[in-house]
């Protein structure tokens, strides 16, 4: 048996006026989706515990089948995985982005106006964190270079409590109320403003300003964690598998897990990603041997944080076409028995602009126990009136995979 995993990052999303109140998956065209729906086993999983704040990384521990208040430890760790830095137990990681901020008042005053820095080339952030590591790293604190707007900042030795807030929650908003806060939080506040003085008038940015995009002209420090200690997938369900993401979080959970990271040319992580290349990647390492494969597609949650009410749609009705389908037909000429798992790992409404907890939409597809559900739609409402709920979101992974539930 091969198990395809497909993860469609924050379709959930609410009713809108707009959209005749309809979800977004509810209005995208999505034969794909529906055809899973009505031919497999659909229902809601709560991958989010009501202890835990709503995020890809909750959400996504859940879906690869860890219990968030078990293993979760922070973000950051599985970032830095990503990007090769190993912490010791002493080390706490960072989330640091770069983002844009309002230009003339105080630090504390400004507006946060873009949470990815206009989707900052890989190449322009290399040249800035490298600035803000030269002017502000030292022998307790490093700065690493990730991708785009994603990068990391390790502390050694420093507490791992803290109030931190995702930049993405509070866009159009005056940072004041969410600068972080903790023991430590004057020097990290500080290291916020000085890099304003150093990325403000960067050279990057001065041509970024000239081309009309967004300059990222500060750090934002989120997602402290230390290093989680979790059983690979050869432990805990005897298979060797892959991910497949273009965001770093996702991957390092996946490292941490056991899986391989699969690397795809042109996958961003936005609604302009490699679709094809990423399933065409998926579908290649379950020919060359694996049983698993973890497909994870970040364009409609970034879609949504941008409260970008048609490219999500458009995210959604290419995952349906470039992804499901194409995985389908070559799954089914294969001669394989194999299992799908469609699911969006939390709800990212347009109305919000960030991540919710209700219980998200799953559809299960098993080629050797094909069902008849007609008129079942992929979406919030049609996963909710089955009935079918996993309280506990990370058992959802047992079931797919057929192993006994405890």
């Amino acid at each position: 048996m091969k198990y395809f995993v497909i993860v469609g990052d924050g379709m959930a999303d609410y009713p809108m006026e707009q959209l005749d109140n309809k979800t977004a998956l509810q209005h995208a065209r999505t034969p794909n989706f529906d055809r899973l729906a009505n031919e497999g086993i659909l229902g809601l999983a709560q991958t989010i515990p009501g202890d835990l704040p709503p995020g890809s990384d909750t959400a996504n521990l859940s879906v690869m089948g860890y219990d968030p208040l078990k293993y979760y430890s922070g973000r950051s760790p599985f970032e830095a995985i990503s990007l090769g830095v190993d912490l010791s137990p002493e080390d706490v990681s960072f989330r640091c982005n770069l983002v844009t901020l309002s230009g003339d008042q105080p630090y504390a005053e400004k507006t946060m106006v873009d949470y990815c820095a206009g989707e900052i080339s890989n190449e322009e952030a290399a040249e800035l964190i490298a600035a803000v590591n030269t002017a502000l790293g030292s022998q307790e604190i490093d700065f690493h270079t990730g991708f785009r707007y994603r990068h990391l900042m390790v502390w050694h030795g420093v507490t791992d409590q803290w109030q931190l807030t995702p930049p993405h929650d509070i866009s159009g908003q005056k940072i004041s109320a969410y600068l972080p806060a903790g023991k430590e939080e004057s020097r990290v506040r500080q290291m916020m403003e000085k890099s304003w003085s150093i990325l403000a008038d960067h050279p990057v940015n001065k041509k970024r300003v000239e081309k009309g995009l967004n300059p990222a002209n500060s750090i934002w420090i989120w997602g402290a964690g230390r290093k989680p200690l979790i059983p690979s997938y050869a432990e805990k369900y005897g298979l060797e598998g892959s991910v497949i993401s273009a965001v770093d979080l996702v991957k390092g959970i996946g490292l941490f897990a056991g899986l391989t990271p699969l690397a795809v040319e042109g996958a961003t992580g936005y609604i302009d990603t490699n679709y094809n290349g990423k399933v065409r990647a998926a579908l290649d390492v379950l020919k060359q041997g694996h049983d698993f494969v973890y497909l994870h597609i970040e364009a409609p949650d970034e879609c949504s944080h941008r409260f970008e009410t048609e490219n999500k749609i458009k995210a959604i009705e290419l995952i349906d076409r470039e992804v499901v389908k194409v995985a389908r037909e070559e799954m089914d000429q294969s001669g394989h028995d194999y299992s799908l798992l469609l699911i969006t790992d939390h709800y990212t409404p347009l109305s919000l602009g960030t991540h919710t907890s209700e219980p998200v939409p799953f559809a299960i597809f098993r080629s050797n126990d094909l069902k008849s559900n007609r008129g079942c739609r992929f979406d919030e409402s049609c996963a909710a009136e089955t009935g079918l709920l996993f309280r506990e979101g990370f058992r959802l992974m047992d079931y797919f995979l057929g192993r006994k539930i405890e």
